[in-house]
């Protein structure tokens, strides 16, 4: 069981497990990165990450991260892929509970046991987003990480990075598989997500995410996720 203290901005190191791993925070929200991919997660959702996978956990700002580890051979999920989990009332005293350092084995086991039992994927979607590979697309990438309000034309970043709106456009389009002003989208949700847990209110972070109005931000995150931003952070009945 990881029990630690994250600061604000703080990634640790890529690394892996033998074993599966169950990433969640009680406040605040986490990002898990694996490769090009991340994960945003509010304290509502957690992520099963299986073992031997290669990821790096941080924070956008101070929280604390709450991550039970699963042996394979007790553990009856057996996703070969990073999969979203809603963390319901029972979900979370479970992994509360395995977070005593002191708990011995015998009650240990049945309680991962029962944790993996209640565990399924999560019924809304998440923000995932994939970065691109190209280096010049990688720049572009970088700079709306920094500033996802920038509504720069894909014109204007091909004359900013030396490259052509048609040469941009193929490098979202093979990786990460998108649009670019798909992924500018993609982009700016995730950056609402820690405003929104931070509690600023969502005309305010429509703004600073780059939208013009809350409506439009509002249909853009629903259009995403299924829910509207509030009920992203909403717990399940």
């Amino acid at each position: 069981m990881v029990n630690f203290e994250l600061g604000r901005g703080q990634f640790y190191p890529d690394h892996e497990h033998p074993v599966h791993q169950l990433a969640w925070s009680p406040t605040g929200v986490l990002t898990v990165r694996s490769g090009v991919r991340s994960w945003v997660l509010p304290s509502n959702l957690g992520l099963f990450i299986p073992a031997g996978l290669r990821h790096s956990t941080g924070a956008q700002r101070a929280t604390t991260m709450l991550a039970p580890y699963l042996d394979p051979a007790r553990c009856a999920l057996d996703w070969a892929e990073p999969t979203v989990v809603r963390i319901g009332a029972l979900a979370r005293a479970l992994i509360e509970y395995l977070a005593d350092r002191e708990l011995p084995d015998a009650r240990r086991q049945p309680a991962e046991q029962v944790l993996s039992d209640v565990l399924a994927p999560v019924g809304v979607a998440t923000i995932d987003v994939r970065g691109p590979a190209d280096p010049r697309a990688a720049e572009v990438a970088k700079a709306l990480a920094a500033d996802p309000a920038d509504d720069r034309s894909l014109e204007a970043w091909g004359r900013k990075v030396g490259a052509s709106v048609r040469t941009l456009t193929r490098a979202f389009a093979v990786e990460p598989g998108t649009s670019f002003t798909r992924y500018r989208t993609q982009v700016r949700l995730r950056a609402a997500l820690s405003l929104l847990a931070d509690g600023v209110p969502v005309g305010t972070v429509a703004h600073r995410v780059g939208y013009r109005s809350p409506s439009a931000f509002i249909a853009a995150f629903r259009r995403q996720t299924g829910v509207a931003p509030g009920g992203y952070f909403t717990e399940p009945e």
